[in-house]
């Protein structure tokens, strides 16, 4: 049976949905090189937690991108479904996907030492480079 979600979502082509309890308002930044590979540009992230509901499991193809985590797409439109941590199991989910949902603010920027001279933000948030993500996180390999 399926918990009450308060936030809902699909991807660009409706094979899947995706059910959420929570939404922490409090959105991340990646800018490491996988991230930026992956969506083309730096990659904005809700934190979900583990209360997560997929509908349409059989379009979504899972990438076993580190030891640490996964990522999961829809195997008919590409859409970009979540960045799944392995210990502890949680999800964080791209912003992009809850156009709806208010009060929104970055947080944290992660891989700040790998962000292109390109782009920049306007608003002001915590960052974390590469050394320090790896120290916070015990991180021994390199992912960038």
């Amino acid at each position: 049976m399926l918990k009450p979600a308060n936030h809902s979502a699909t991807c660009l082509c409706g094979s899947v949905k995706v059910h959420v309890v929570t939404i922490d308002p409090n959105f991340t930044v990646c800018h490491c090189n996988e991230c930026r590979q992956w969506g083309g540009g730096p990659l904005f992230m809700l934190k979900c937690g583990a209360d997560v509901v997929f509908e349409g499991e059989e379009c979504i193809k899972e990438y076993d991108s580190s030891d640490w985590a996964t990522r999961g797409f829809c195997t008919n439109c590409g859409t970009h479904l979540f960045s799944r941590f392995k210990e502890p199991a949680s999800y964080n989910i791209p912003v992009g996907l809850f156009p709806d949902v208010e009060g929104l603010e970055m947080s944290m920027q992660y891989f700040s030492d790998y962000r292109p001279s390109y782009y920049c933000f306007s608003t002001v948030s915590d960052e974390m480079t590469e050394a320090e993500i790896y120290e916070a996180f015990s991180v021994d390999e390199k992912m960038s």
